[in-house]
């Protein structure tokens, strides 16, 4: 079954004193479009993290996001006590040599002083904690996948509608067909008759007229729409990544059910044809969210 290019997925983890975040969301494009946003201690991992996404996901606009959620004890910036020990012995020998008086809030001063409040996180990343992360990621891909399944059974439902409707007006087409030619015969008769008051062969008129009337005939539109309908369907179950074929069938219905309108020469067939290129046109623009 298809599936959409639309879709969320979201897993946690826990290794030591963080928790681990993965969230990833995906949206219609034309080829894997890979947007990533990953924590530096996982940065290393940034290639095994795209493949582990493109050979699961193939095709979408997808966002990708990694981020460490620490305890706020563990978070916070500590303060460098060595080295605000020695500013304050400078400043202290630089007021007992210039007689420049000691500042009235040291303390802040102190902590304002270059790289006494720079944290220094210096990691490795070990193989337990990616795979701890790992799993974490292949979680959150596995949710998005059966996001896209569901929105594509949506899908597939809406298109069946569609196909089933665009048949079902094909089919409404034909009472009109035999009633066109029969008007179209007297049209011109009278015409001929009343209009240009003419004598005429009915037989040459015969052989015009049905010459003319098979210039009309939409039987062949209508078998290759038939086919195109059926392998749309068929192309449907035939599993993901089927996106691009359904849009390039959904063209070819397209263009038999503008030539059945183009020979239409009935106002009420021509209705029917506006009527089945709006069932067309929502197929198309849906079918731009199929995987």
């Amino acid at each position: 079954m298809i599936q959409s290019m639309t879709g969320y997925g979201k897993a946690t983890a826990s290794f030591g004193n963080k928790k681990i975040n993965v969230e990833i969301k995906s949206l219609n494009s034309k080829a894997m479009d890979l947007s990533v946003r990953i924590a530096p201690l996982y940065r290393e991992k940034e290639m095994e993290i795209r493949n582990l996404i493109s050979k699961s996901l193939e095709r979408g606009k997808i966002d990708f996001s990694l981020w460490i959620e620490k305890e706020a004890a563990e978070a916070a910036t500590p303060i460098n006590a060595a080295l605000m020990n020695a500013y304050y012995e400078q400043i202290k020998q630089i007021t007992t040599t210039t007689d420049i008086p000691m500042p009235t809030d040291l303390f802040a001063t102190l902590l304002r002083m270059p790289d006494v409040m720079t944290k220094v996180d210096i990691q490795e990343l070990s193989e337990e904690e990616w795979s701890t992360v790992r799993q974490a990621i292949e979680e959150a891909i596995a949710q998005l996948v059966e996001f896209r399944k569901q929105e594509g059974l949506a899908l597939a439902q809406k298109f069946n509608e569609k196909i089933d409707n665009i048949e079902a007006l094909m089919k409404a087409i034909e009472p009109y067909e035999n009633e066109r030619v029969t008007k179209i015969r007297e049209r011109i008769t009278e015409a001929l008759e009343k209009t240009l008051q003419v004598d005429y062969d009915k037989n040459r008129l015969e052989q015009e007229l049905i010459f003319y009337i098979e210039k009309l005939d939409i039987n062949e539109e209508k078998q290759r729409l038939a086919n195109h309908l059926n392998y749309f369907r068929e192309t449907m179950s035939n599993g993901q990544g089927q996106g691009k074929k359904l849009g390039f069938i959904a063209q070819e219905m397209g263009r038999e059910i503008n030539t059945t309108g183009s020979k239409s020469n009935h106002a009420e067939m021509q209705n029917i044809v506006v009527r089945m290129k709006d069932e067309l046109e929502q197929i198309k623009e849906q079918v731009l969210n199929v995987m």
